[in-house]
């Protein structure tokens, strides 16, 4: 899934605002573009409600996660995006064997990903 930015709520209130800033973070001040390693698969149950349920299949999706590197622990402890940030790293990702890829769910280093906005703003104005 193709990103320039992603943010995670800052873990205490903001002393001034009392509410919880929006921390985000990117590769560079710049926002380029970046990659979240994803999966889907094929989900044949029902989705929906209890009262509208609506048969399968479904294609679903989502992305992984992993530990967070010294950047996002401060703001999220739990995970962190996995993030391709090559050509090389992408292409691995879409069409090596598992036991290859599978290598790229680590956190980014610590020096590859940077805080470039924090405050209220639940949008990215910058990632234009």
């Amino acid at each position: 899934m193709p990103a320039n930015s992603f943010a995670e709520y800052a873990p205490e209130p903001n002393p001034e605002t009392k509410k919880k800033d929006v921390v985000w973070f990117a590769l560079n001040e710049d926002r380029p573009l970046f990659a979240f390693a994803g999966i889907w698969t094929e989900f044949k149950g029902e989705r929906g409600t209890k009262s509208k349920p609506i048969p399968g299949p479904h294609l679903v999706y989502g992305f992984l996660t992993t530990e967070p590197n010294a950047i996002v622990a401060p703001i999220h402890e739990k995970a962190m995006p996995v993030i391709l940030t090559t050509d090389e790293e992408r292409d691995v990702w879409m069409r090596a064997p598992w036991d290859e890829a599978e290598a790229l769910q680590r956190p980014l280093p610590d020096d590859a990903l940077k805080i470039v906005m924090r405050g209220a703003d639940k949008e990215d104005k910058m990632a234009a």
